[in-house]
């Protein structure tokens, strides 16, 4: 009772802050959090309650449902026929909130004088990496948008290069324990990141060492989970919480809290290494403690995550502030780690490229462990259990809906596919931030009727679902991120004895090897990914010794256990 009530005012401390400072953001939040078969249905009823307002509300429900025509028809309307200047400065924070900048450029103007325009502005600055330009914006404000100021001069401090402080504190570390420290985990996220982790950690322990996990301050609680307790055990691996009644209102603040609480377990663990990831103020954290504790530690390079945030915003973030700053706080964490882990060799040359020693750069690629090991079932068995039709062709993919992964480009690949194969149906797997323009997308090509929309599954059905595909498609679009950074999802394709087609960039050509254990196609071009589709699709002979080829190679060189071995033996080699 007494943590659910400490997690009751962490709760309303975190709606308090956003409520006040941008609503529409926290709204979008808890809709992406509730179940999309729910949301989206409903939101679509709403719109349809006032075709034509311009009221935020039907704005964020417009984008809620997926329907990018409407929002844009009530935009344009809004700024054709006049709004007043609170309107038009709630367009802005909508548009912002939704990644829409333009709309917000045609917003702010109008919105000029209204209250609180300042903090719009500044989020609009923000949104374009421009993080000193923000705080300007805000300089001589006051109230609430004085707290909004110091709390983005907070984060700028944070990626100019503060670190936590903490007094040296030294123990007696135990043999073969490591301390992970972690963004998010099991139970409370199913992402590949979390999902990644729970496969180190239970792999260490199989290899005899003990592993404890500690997550970010205010995790799993910030995301929803009302209910978390300060530790939760999956699979005999422990995972430590830091959950605090409040958290510190500065990013700096908070930062010291997880260093203090990460510290005050560590103490208590006494583990031989320390091990983090991506990105780099877990790094900061990470560093500060092993520093304390006179340890060695690991930073695993997950993601090129400066590149990640660029990709939704257009080339021109690349030469932002908070690029450059990203890029140079994430260089600085790799330079200080006594040993860097990433997940290929695009990663690896990245890495070396900023200026690390590739001596102390270790591969340990997504692997594969669990059911994944066990013979595939065939095609129509892992069909019925989902209840799907055991004879139709499919092709999909599992993964977070998200821009960078080229799903619109499947979408249109498909329509050119749909009229040449009456069976094929296309399978989606998962949600993200692109579900709804992708469920727009479908249904202005009416193709409803053969996509299957199933949103986020557990793991055990994630698996089922990588067995009904003849095809697992990979189609992301070509940019620095997806050119460096190996998914974990084909890996698991590939293990289930299904064929991959990706897009043919260095990281995807690490997994997927043309013509050996699936196919290639151009990035971001649907008719040349259609025909490398159909020409599978005919040939099931191909498809099968295809998908045979890419699980041998997985069992022989990607799977945790082997990952667990490595790391233990990179461990060692830092005198642990």
């Amino acid at each position: 009772m007494k943590q659910l009530l400490k997690n009751l005012v962490l709760t309303a401390g975190t709606i308090s802050e956003h409520i006040t400072e941008a609503p529409s953001v926290l709204f979008l939040q808890i809709l992406r959090k509730l179940p999309s078969k729910v949301v989206r249905p409903l939101a679509r009823r709403l719109t349809a309650l006032a075709p034509a307002s311009s009221h935020p509300l039907f704005l964020l429900a417009s984008h809620a449902a997926g329907d990018t025509t409407g929002l844009d028809r009530r935009f344009t309307d809004a700024a054709k026929n006049g709004v007043s200047r609170e309107r038009a400065r709630n367009a802005a924070e909508v548009a912002i909130a939704a990644g829409l900048p333009e709309w917000a450029d045609v917003f702010l103007p109008l919105a000029a004088g209204a209250p609180r325009t300042p903090a719009t502005l500044a989020r609009r600055k923000w949104y374009d990496g421009d993080m000193s330009g923000a705080v300007v914006v805000l300089a001589d404000e006051r109230g609430s948008m004085a707290k909004q100021r110091q709390r983005l001069e907070s984060e700028v401090r944070v990626f100019q290069g503060w670190k936590p402080s903490l007094p040296a504190t030294p123990t007696t570390p135990q043999p073969r324990k490591v301390l992970h420290l972690l963004t998010n985990s099991v139970p409370h996220t199913g992402s590949g990141y979390a999902r990644r982790s729970h496969s180190i950690l239970t792999a260490q322990q199989a290899e005899g060492w003990e592993a404890l996990a500690v997550t970010r301050l205010g995790y799993p609680v910030q995301i929803g989970s009302l209910t978390a307790r300060e530790r939760d055990v999956v699979d005999g691996v422990c995972y430590e919480r830091l959950l605090p009644a409040r958290m510190a209102t500065s990013m700096d603040g908070r930062l010291q809290q997880q260093a203090e609480g990460v510290l005050r377990i560590a103490r208590r663990f006494r583990p031989a290494v320390l091990h983090t990831t991506t990105h780099f103020v877990n790094g900061l954290v990470a560093r500060e403690v092993a520093g304390a504790l006179n340890i060695p530690w690991a930073y695993e390079v997950r993601g090129q995550l400066a590149d990640t945030w660029a990709s939704t915003r257009g080339e021109a973030a690349r030469s932002s502030e908070r690029y450059a700053l990203f890029t140079e706080r994430e260089a600085d964490v790799m330079r200080s780690a006594n040993l860097v882990v990433t997940l290929g060799e695009s990663m690896k040359r990245n890495i070396v490229a900023s200026g690390i020693d590739g001596k102390k750069v270790l591969i340990c690629p997504n692997a594969v462990g669990g059911n994944y090991l066990d013979e595939p079932l065939e095609h129509a068995d892992a069909r019925r259990a989902l209840g799907l039709e055991p004879d139709s062709l499919y092709i999909g993919t599992v993964s977070s809906l998200v821009d960078y992964e080229g799903l619109d480009d499947l979408v249109s690949a498909f329509a050119l596919l749909a009229p040449r194969l009456p069976k094929l149906k296309l399978v989606l797997v998962g949600d993200g931030t692109a579900a709804p323009a992708l469920q727009d997308q479908v249904r202005r090509l009416g193709l409803m009727d053969r996509t299957i929309f199933a949103g986020r599954v557990p793991p055990t059905q994630a698996r089922l679902y990588h067995l009904s595909l003849d095809v697992f498609v990979v189609p992301r679009k070509d940019l620095a991120v997806t050119r460096a950074v190996t998914p974990l999802k084909p890996v698991e394709a590939l293990a289930s004895g299904r064929p991959v087609v990706a897009s043919d960039l260095d990281a995807l050509r690490e997994i997927v090897h043309d013509g050996v254990n699936g196919q290639v196609a151009k990035a971001e071009d649907p008719e040349g990914l259609a025909e490398v589709l159909h020409g599978l699709l005919i040939d099931a002979d191909l498809r099968r010794r295809l998908g045979d080829a890419g699980r041998q190679e997985v069992l022989a060189t990607r799977t945790w256990q082997a990952n667990a071995r490595a790391y233990i033996r990179a461990y060692e080699n830092l005198g642990v």
